[in-house]
Parts: structure tokens; sequence; C-alpha cells
């Protein structure tokens, strides 16, 4: 079966993204349509090394910004420059930080994002208007209350999950199913 979004990915070089890819996920212990959901998001479609966010001072793959890079040995112009499949390495490099963390589609998506918010709860909030962060990112704000939560952007992202591949992104329940189980027998044993 092919990958999630494989079809938008320029033919030219098709092929050996995808190779890359697979190989690239096998390293970080992903399924590697989180990584093509991710990178579809993040580069709107085009699955580009030089596409630039119309907001801010972020570019590639998934939209590095200077600050996500720092430590990585390479620039923001350098990564421009890229071809997409070269990008990748760097895609692996910037990932690999949080390997072992990435546990489903939307903790690869806050590796991304927002890797400080890795597996905090729905409700926690990421950003806040008015700052430069949330106006960047207001269109995660699926409410607009002026805050961005985890559960929003995971909200957001499964919009991005291809028919077919629902199974690569289950959501959260809104009660862990452990609790629940829990507060059963514990209610049980409470009324016996």
């Amino acid at each position: 079966m092919a990958l999630a979004y494989e079809n938008l990915v320029p033919a030219a070089y098709r092929s050996a993204f995808i190779q890359k890819v697979v190989a690239v996920s096998n390293r970080l212990q992903i399924d590697p349509n989180w990584l093509m959901i991710v990178m579809r998001f993040e580069s709107a479609g085009t699955f580009s090394a030089s596409v630039k966010n119309p907001n801010a001072e972020a570019y590639g793959l998934i939209q590095f910004t200077q600050n996500g890079i720092s430590g990585l040995g390479v620039t923001l112009a350098q990564l421009r420059t890229m071809d997409a499949v070269t990008q990748l390495d760097w895609v692996e490099k910037y990932l690999a930080r949080y390997k072992g963390k990435m546990t489903d589609l939307y903790q690869v998506y806050m590796a991304v994002f927002a890797p400080a918010y890795i597996g905090r709860p729905d409700a926690q909030k990421v950003y806040v208007s008015p700052s430069k962060a949330y106006t960047a990112n207001k269109p995660l704000d699926t409410n607009n209350d002026g805050v961005i939560t985890v559960g929003e952007i995971k909200e957001v992202i499964k919009r991005y999950v291809p028919a077919g591949f629902e199974n690569v992104a289950p959501m959260e329940p809104a009660v862990p199913i452990l609790a629940a189980v829990a507060g059963v027998i514990l209610l049980t044993k409470i009324l016996s």
C-alpha cells in the first residue's frame, strides 16, 4: 500500500523520497504515514524543501525555524537550498531528539510544532493571544477563544489524515479507559 500523500510528492524525486521516509521512520521507530501526514501539513502539500511559512521565518518539509535547528549544525539558508531528499536527513536529526516519545501521529506533530508539549493533555494551553506565536498559528485556534490547546492542534491534524488511513491516527478517548474502569470498580465496591 502506498504511503499517505505519496501521490503529492513530485514525481521527479518521489521514489527516492518515499524510500528515505520509510528508512528514517524505521530508525525513529514511527509509522512512516505519521511523518508523511506531518510533512504534508507543514509543507502545505508541496513536499518542498524550500517552501516558506507566510506568517513566520520557517522553511521546508517540517517548517524548520532558527530556534528549532539550534544545535543541529545547519542554517536555515542551507536547509532552504537542499533538495527534499537531502533535507530528510535533517528532519531525522531534528526528530531523533524525541525518539521514544513520538507514540502516535499527534506526538510526531507536537515534536515538530511545540516539543515541550509532547504527551501533554488535550486541555493544555500551548499559545495564548496576544502573542507572536499565537498570531502565527491562529488557524489552530479552532474555537477562536484566543487560546491554542493541545486538543485543538490534534483536531486540526486529524483533518489531514486521508481516507483509508484513519487507523494511523486514533484520537485519545475523552476519559482514559483505565481511569473509567477503575472508577466503575471503585463505585462497585462502595455500593456493595
